[in-house]
């Protein structure tokens, strides 16, 4: 299951979506802990979010040994890289959080996870002619209806047209950045561990003039459990994620990468209802069955047709 263009294997990569995808359903919470701790408001825990995460990732990529392909590459298109990717990135989060406050977190999260895999799907098959069939297509509808039903089947919501336009946004941000990973990830000489350091550094100086005029140091009363939290969403939901994210996404089809990254409100709703004792509804039951079914069938037809193509590779002739 090796992809032949940038050495690592399909079904490594799917494990890598997979892990980000849960991983990053734990931001929310996380958040939740440090919006009750202090005063820091989302665009400065972005901001914080980001330049930790990318002290942590410079740190992590000093202490490794590999011989990395980035550092052959000309510095121009590296530095176009970095601002292309960092930019849509700051994009997905901050218009995110903005849908959020403007019409709330249900119909916020529906219309930016649920656009992004329509518009990463129609990407994929316009720049780079990524077909996903019919069993994709299904598979893509189950996902989208097993979120709707997830995210809108406890409660009413209240729907903001400016609201939703912010949500579209941010799903144009996070299909930008998507496509783009993939795109670059299928000449070889993409490095995701350069890819994630360089968006990292982008989107925190993006951040930072929106994060200094709300507030870059909060107030609270429990300094250290603050800094632990912070800790936290900095090396797990971000650092660990979204260096799985990069390097996953360099090698899996973009509408597939969407599908998986579904998983973060499935990872969500488990940790509310296993942590935080809310109740389990037969919404959340039915959605969450719904998305995982959906994600576990695209991973299989993924991995199938990766193990496909390598097996119909030509031999190499014999010296």
């Amino acid at each position: 299951m090796s992809n032949a263009v940038s050495g690592l294997p399909v079904g490594r990569g799917l494990l890598y979506l997979i892990v980000a995808g849960a991983a990053w359903g734990t931001a929310g919470a996380a958040a939740s802990l440090v919006y009750r701790t202090s005063d820091m408001g989302p665009v400065a825990l972005s901001f914080w979010r980001c330049a930790v995460g990318l002290v942590l990732l410079l740190g992590a990529r000093l202490l490794s040994r590999r011989t990395r392909t980035a550092a052959r590459q000309p510095l121009g298109r590296r530095v176009l890289r970095a601002a292309a990717t960092g930019i849509g990135l700051a994009v997905f989060q901050t218009a995110y959080f903005a849908a959020v406050s403007a019409t709330g977190l249900a119909v916020a999260t529906v219309v930016t996870l649920g656009a992004g895999p329509v518009l990463i799907a129609l990407g994929a098959r316009l720049t780079m002619g990524e077909r996903l069939g019919r069993g994709g297509l299904a598979a893509v509808a189950g996902a989208l209806a097993g979120l709707v039903v997830l995210v809108l089947g406890g409660g009413r919501t209240t729907v903001d047209p400016w609201g939703v336009l912010l949500a579209l946004l941010s799903a144009a941000g996070y299909s930008a950045m998507t496509l783009l990973t993939r795109w670059w990830g299928r000449d070889g000489g993409t490095d995701s561990s350069g890819t994630t350091v360089g968006a990292f550094a982008v989107t925190s100086l993006v951040l930072l003039p929106f994060a200094a005029v709300e507030g870059l140091v909060p107030h609270t009363e429990a300094p250290g459990v603050l800094l632990c939290l912070l800790a936290y969403v900095a090396s797990v939901p971000t650092a660990l994620a979204y260096g799985l994210y990069f390097a996953g996404a360099a090698v899996v089809r973009s509408a597939t990468v969407s599908v998986i990254m579904l998983l973060e409100p499935v990872s969500a709703a488990v940790l509310a209802v296993a942590l935080l004792g809310e109740r389990l509804t037969a919404a959340t039951l039915a959605g969450t069955l719904l998305m995982l079914g959906s994600v576990a069938g695209l991973a299989v037809g993924e991995a199938r047709d990766a193990r496909a193509a390598r097996g119909s590779e030509p031999e190499a002739a014999p010296a």
